[in-house]
């Protein structure tokens, strides 16, 4: 989350104000797209007995390279109407370990709105989107906000395990003696801090790490890598550029300009990029900065109805949030390899196959793994071995992938990310004309999700 996030919540009441921007600006009065396309025909994916779950619109801050700081604007959606309130983060605040809550009362909801947080890595919103369809599915809910915020520019810093350790002792000892004899036992390392961990606890390796030996698995070379990461950025400062990246709404930081856009989005050449070393495997490793997601601090927010509640209510949903899953798989070799599972399992859940797919949004960790993907996808061999199938998922077109950019150039906010995805689908089948998109990502513990997502009828 945005630094002034931080701040409103650890100043409530005072701060409310700030904190009320966390959840969304207006997320039932989204801007028209321009030109919208009309879609397909072709059958629906809705399914008799079972409640049809939109998403009305959403609603991101512009995700900002971490060190700058930003803001989800106010929702207009009425408080009182909101039944619950579910969020993603993954490096929490152990002040604030439930934001959601906190959060939620400093933007003043109702006390009696019950609001949790989910954590789930890089899926961490996909989770608190999906917690929120299963709660409106089952009748529990009519009306959900679901999202993620994530801060990479102040995280939590500990100190060491030594020093956490003689403190707690020291606040238990009674006498000044106790007190004392603690104190002189205090070593010059045990001020060393200890940052937050940035490798797989299981594996003890670094994602750039995996990633590096995934690219190198699937025989992907730097320049290849360092083509894709351009495309990313290419796309994402056309779509910028081209007003159509409209989940963003603007924050006024305080003794700042306004923040109106994503400022990671860089276009560069090819020749500069080649220029950079690698990052993690050195000095023969082909993951490097530019063809890396970067650190990143933002915030998204959706907000889910039932049909009938929407429509009640007078709004005029986006999208149907269909069929999804989640997978596993080996955290040491197939850490990013959650997309290829996760489209495969989402696809024959729901009866489609990639041609029947109009929109593809995939979460861009590292330019090898989305290539790494891709090449899965379209390997017999891969699926036979691996997946227990007898053929190939199928590669996305790329005249539908990611036409609007993707994580490496928009960036990653770890929680975040998620609702980015789902609303640029919507967006993007409108603008487009299509009816199927199709979202996934890859997550830290080599887990992964996919959702389809359906057009609503204009």
């Amino acid at each position: 989350m945005s630094s002034m996030l931080t701040h409103a919540i650890r100043n409530l009441p005072a701060s409310s104000a700030w904190a009320a921007r966390v959840f969304a600006r207006s997320l039932s009065c989204s801007s028209p797209l321009q030109a919208a396309a009309q879609p397909k025909s072709k059958k629906t994916l809705a399914k008799s007995g079972t409640k049809n779950i939109v998403v009305v619109d959403g609603v991101r801050i512009p995700f900002l390279q971490s060190g700058t700081s930003g803001l989800l604007n106010r929702t207009s959606v009425p408080k009182d109407a909101v039944d619950y309130i579910v969020y993603g983060t993954v490096i929490q605040e152990v002040k604030t370990s439930n934001v959601a809550r906190e959060a939620a009362l400093g933007a003043g909801f109702s006390d009696k709105t019950p609001a949790h947080t989910v954590t789930m890595a890089c899926i961490s919103s996909n989770q608190a989107m999906t917690t929120g369809v299963g709660m409106i599915a089952a009748g529990q809910c009519d009306v959900v906000v679901a999202g993620g915020v994530e801060l990479m520019s102040d995280v939590p810093i500990r100190h060491s395990r030594k020093m956490r350790k003689t403190m707690l002792t020291l606040n238990r000892a009674k006498t000044l003696g106790q007190k004392l004899s603690l104190i002189s036992k205090i070593r010059p390392d045990y001020f060393a801090p200890e940052l937050p961990a940035v490798a797989e606890f299981s594996t003890s390796e670094t994602m750039g790490h995996s990633a590096d030996r995934l690219a190198a698995a699937f025989a992907i070379s730097r320049l290849e890598q360092d083509e894709y990461a351009l495309r990313s950025h290419t796309l994402a400062k056309k779509a910028q550029d081209g007003g159509l990246l409209l989940d963003v709404v603007p924050f006024k930081v305080p003794g700042k300009d306004t923040v109106t856009k994503d400022n990671g989005i860089r276009p560069s050449s090819l020749e500069q990029m080649g220029k950079l070393k690698p990052a993690f495997v050195k000095p023969y490793g082909t993951v490097t900065a530019a063809n890396s997601s970067f650190l990143t601090d933002g915030a998204s927010a959706v907000l889910l109805m039932s049909e009938e509640k929407a429509l009640a209510m007078g709004y005029k949903p986006k999208a149907y949030l269909r069929d999804f899953v989640y997978v596993s798989q080996d955290p040491k070799d197939q850490l990013l390899l959650g997309p290829t599972y996760a489209t495969s399992k989402v696809l024959e859940k729901a009866g489609l196959t990639m041609a029947d797919i109009d929109v593809f949004e995939f979460h861009e960790a590292f330019a090898g793994q989305i290539l790494a993907n891709l090449k899965a996808m379209d390997s017999d061999w891969f699926a036979q071995n691996y997946m227990g199938k007898k053929s190939k998922v199928g590669v996305p077109p790329m005249e539908k992938f990611n036409n609007w950019g993707g994580s490496l150039s928009l960036g990653h906010p770890f929680a975040a990310t998620g609702c980015r995805l789902v609303i640029t689908a919507a967006h993007r089948l409108r603008k487009e004309g299509g009816q199927y998109g199709l979202v996934a990502a890859c997550a830290a513990g080599g887990q992964g999700h996919a959702m389809l997502v359906e057009l609503y009828p204009q």
